[in-house]
This record gives structure tokens, sequence and C-alpha cells, in this order.
């Protein structure tokens, strides 16, 4: 008989993690080393057939991601996990896959149900992790459900230290003349990683992992535990734990961070405890806060509302799309929406809504052809082709953003 098919849906709580899922399923974000779907497939032994997430995002399409499904869709020929994208299993445990419908519990809580063919769990479950009035035989697990967006972020140093330590990576044998390292933490490269002298690996609080392609310019200091995805750029500068996706050019001060990938930060300026999207272009001496000046804890805005974090260092967090002018500073806790161009010398807002244009409170409403336009061309530059699909993807989430 086939494995079950892996479902990751959305649930009420990780629709909330804006400004990521106004663009893009929980599962695609990245949590550690790897991304929220990848952690579920390799901790289950399945393979991830699709999301059950926001409507608006029907069309999302990004190389090796699993597509979004209906659940008028949902193949009825093939018994089928549905696992919550916020739950994150320990490894190394034996996961039993039974027969008949059954609850998945991480702490008594429920995360995840075993359907049979031709069956679907109940809509409140999809939508509040809350099983229906029959009961079900449940089956524990070790893990944790992830609360918050700034969880995602401020716990992915610890975690990415555990995933790169498990990794079975082997360290590298040599480094090239004049590149120094310290630490007794693992540092390995993959194929045609290109380091100029003048560089330091620091290893003493982790390991470090810089995956093919990757070009480490003189000047850099790259402390672990870090992994830097394939096709990225070091430019310079002090760079600290993060996880950095693929053709992520970083330059500056940047500490304990996360870049989803197809980020541009080529020039100065300080990000510390700040979670980016994808095809984010960071203007020249854009700077954050990450400290407040009372050291207090950071209020965040949700679209639940403002709360308080009871964090003491939290950055920005930047959707999707987003631009920032040369020089921009951004506060302590700053959201920026999706698709927001945002510039010049006055601080913009603690949240900046999303497909916003302007400087300072000053916000008027990105047109929808200009933004359009503007995302294809910077994806162009990495050699992505918005596509057809992808440019009324876009559509959706901008009039989703735009209160559409």
């Amino acid at each position: 008989m086939a494995q079950p098919g892996l479902i990751l849906f959305d649930d009420r709580r990780a629709r909330a993690w804006q400004p990521f899922t106004l663009t893009r399923p929980a599962g695609e974000l990245l949590f550690g080393s790897q991304k929220l779907v990848e952690r579920a497939e390799r901790s289950l032994g399945l393979r991830c057939i699709g999301y059950l997430t926001s409507e608006h995002l029907a069309d999302f399409e990004e190389v090796g991601a699993p597509p979004v499904l209906s659940v008028e869709a949902l193949p009825a020929d093939r018994d089928s996990l549905f696992w919550c994208s916020r739950a994150v299993i320990e490894v190394d445990q034996a996961i039993p896959f039974p027969t008949s419908a059954t609850l998945f519990q991480i702490d008594d809580r429920p995360v995840g149900i075993f359907s049979p063919a031709g069956m679907a769990p109940d809509p409140s479950f999809l939508e509040d992790l809350t099983p229906g009035s029959a009961p079900l035989p449940s089956v524990p697990v070790r893990g944790r459900l992830i609360e918050n967006i700034w969880d995602l972020l401020l716990d992915s140093p610890e975690q990415l230290g555990r995933d790169l330590a498990a990794s079975g990576e082997r360290p590298s044998a040599g480094l090239p003349a004049g590149v120094y390292r310290e630490g007794g933490h693992p540092l390995s490269l993959g194929n045609d990683v290109r380091i100029e002298p003048g560089v330091l690996f620091d290893t003493r609080e982790g390991p470090i992992r810089l995956e093919s392609q990757v070009e480490v310019r003189s000047g850099t200091r790259l402390s672990g535990p870090a992994l830097i995805g394939p096709h990225s750029r070091l430019l310079g500068g002090p760079i600290e734990k993060i996880t950095a996706g693929p053709y992520s050019y970083l330059q500056g001060e940047v500490a304990e961070c996360v870049f989803l990938g197809y980020t541009n930060k080529a020039h100065g300026g300080h990000l510390g405890h700040a979670y980016v999207g994808r095809w984010v272009n960071l203007g020249a001496f854009t700077t954050n806060s990450d400290l407040k000046n009372n050291y207090g804890s950071v209020r965040l805005w949700t679209p639940d509302g403002v709360q308080d974090t009871g964090r003491l260092k939290l950055g920005c967090f930047l959707g999707d799309h987003v631009k920032t002018g040369i020089g921009l500073l951004l506060g302590t806790g700053t959201v920026v929406g999706a698709g927001a161009n945002v510039y010049g010398n006055k601080m913009p807002p603690r949240y900046v809504e999303p497909f916003s244009w302007g400087e300072g409170d000053q916000l008027g409403e990105y047109r929808l052809a200009d933004f359009i336009e503007t995302a294809q061309a910077a994806m162009a530059r990495r050699g992505v082709d918005l596509g057809e699909r992808g440019r009324r993807y876009l559509e959706y989430c901008w009039r989703k953003g735009r209160g559409g």
C-alpha cells in the first residue's frame, strides 16, 4: 500500500504569522536549517503533497514547494496525514501510522490527524486544532507547537545549532591560504565555495555550513551557528548566528537573522534579530534597532493587536518583496508588510501596511501595476521568470493586503 500523503495545513494562528503568510504558506518559513515543511517530511518520513492555507494563495508557486490544495480537491484514493504547519517534531523517534482515523498530539495538544482514504478532518480541526465530537484514539509524539512569529525567529539560532550538529556533514579538511578559523565546532563547505584571503570563521559557539557556490569576500567574520544557502555572497562585515536561504547577498553588521532567500543587503548597515522574506532589497545603510533604550520587552504588531512579546531583543519582520531606501531607520519591533516600498529620512511607523509606498507616516498605496513591474524586474535579475501564474498570485496577494 502507498504511503500516506502528508498535507500541511495553516490553522488560524499560523495564518496570523504576518507579514509572511500574506504571500506564502507557513510551511515555507525557515526554522533553524530547514523549512517547516522539510522538518515535517523528515520527521514523519512522508512527502508533502500539498498545503491547505488561505484561499488567495491558490496560485502560489516556487521551485521545490508543494502546491496549494483546496479541500474540495483533496485526494480521495489514498490515506492522508493532515499536519499543522506549526508543529515541530523531535527527530529520532518512531512515528507509528495507524489504519483508522487517529489523532496525533504533542504535550496533549492535537497537531495532526491521520485520515483513511476518502475522509477529511472536521473543519474545526483545520481552523483551531479542535477535534470533532467523535473521540479518536491518539498517538503522542515529542516536539513543540510554535506559537508566535517571534518564536520562529528568536529560537532559530539554537535550533540551527542542533540541526547542523546532527546533519552528518563532514568537516572541511583545509582552508585556502589567508583564511582563518577559531573554535572547535565543525566547518563544512559545499561544492565550488570561493573564499578570499582575510576571512575569519568563528565556530566557538556553533557549527558553520556553506552550501554550494557560496562566495565569501575578504573582511567577512562569520560566527556560528550559521547556514549560508547556495549561490549566496557574504560581502564583508561581522555576520553571526544566521540562516540564509539561496541567493542571499549580505554585507555589514548582521546578527541572529533569518533570510528566506533572494535577499539583497549588499551594503553597510546594522540588521539584528530580523526575519526577512524573499525578494527583499535593503538600500545602503538601512539600519534597524533590536533593543529598546529602556531595556524593556518589545511590543509587536500582530493581526490580533499589539502584543508584548516578553523578549528583550527583537528587531524587525520584513515581508516578501519589501524595498527600503538608502539610510532608512527601522525602530525596535517594526513589521513591514509584504510589497511595501519605504524610504526617506523619517522613521516609518512600527507597522507598515502591505503594498504601501512613501516616507515616514506619509504612506500611500503602491499601485498594483508598478509593484508587479518592480517584482518582475527584481526576479529577472536572479534568473527567475515571474510568469502569468506568478503575476496572478501576486495580484491576489495585493488585493488581499489592500483590503480587497
